[in-house]
């Protein structure tokens, strides 16, 4: 179900300030259990927080087989390969807001990299989460891109990922997906809340969130620890 901008705006302000935990929390008071938090080897690259709506896209194994040329032929079919199997059409389709959730099947390729995550960033995507590889790992750190992954890859697209889909239904950590879920990860990982129960969920999370600090808050007091922003 196609969110308008107005919707898009109230979820993404309600979870603007929710951890996993507390996301966990409310999906577990609405009996959702056993849905919506991507597999523990989905991991972030660095320790950072993003909130999105859910823009989906699917990849496949590569089918063909890699002919057998010259370096200089290669550099020819490389750019081929990319303008015609494995292409990206639905960065351009980015929403500020977005977060990118990207179904590779696990192959062990860097569909995603220094580069071009900073296409998204620019779209306005907040981050990344994807079941296969992402490369260029030291410089999207630097470039502070959020991103969650299964593995590092080195290994470029070609002769490993053709383009099937996007703003479909995905699986990703054994999660299904559809576009226009919330996305909130951080440290503890990914957790996808279904738009049908996103209010809800967000209400019982803040609940969580409001008895945490208050807790947190008197330990701190009675630690001598400054306050910060985590019991403010």
């Amino acid at each position: 179900m196609a969110l308008s901008k107005i919707r898009r705006e109230e979820l993404l302000e309600l979870y603007s300030d929710l951890r996993v935990a507390d996301v966990r929390d409310g999906m577990d008071w609405m009996m959702r259990h056993n849905y919506g938090s991507m597999a523990p080897e989905i991991r972030p690259l660095w320790r950072t927080r993003a909130v999105g709506i859910a823009r989906t896209a699917r990849y496949l194994p590569y089918r063909g087989e890699v002919p057998k040329m010259t370096p200089d032929e290669y550099s020819a079919w490389s750019g081929w390969y990319y303008n015609n199997v494995c292409t990206y059409p639905w960065i351009a389709a980015i929403e500020k807001g977005d977060f990118c959730v990207i179904d590779q099947g696990g192959v062990n390729a860097g569909l995603m990299g220094s580069n071009n995550t900073m296409d998204g960033v620019i779209k306005g995507a907040t981050g990344y989460v994807s079941n296969g590889g992402v490369r260029d790992t030291d410089e999207i750190i630097l470039q502070k891109i959020p991103f969650w992954s299964r593995i590092v890859s080195q290994g470029m697209v070609q002769g490993r990922l053709q383009f099937d889909a996007f703003d479909i239904p995905v699986e990703v950590g054994g999660v299904l997906v559809y576009p226009g879920d919330v996305v909130v990860a951080d440290g503890d990982g990914v957790i996808v809340v279904p738009q049908d129960v996103a209010v809800d969920v967000a209400t019982y999370a803040h609940r969580e969130l409001r008895n945490d600090k208050v807790a947190r808050r008197q330990k701190y007091e009675a630690l001598g620890l400054e306050p910060d922003d985590t019991v403010k």
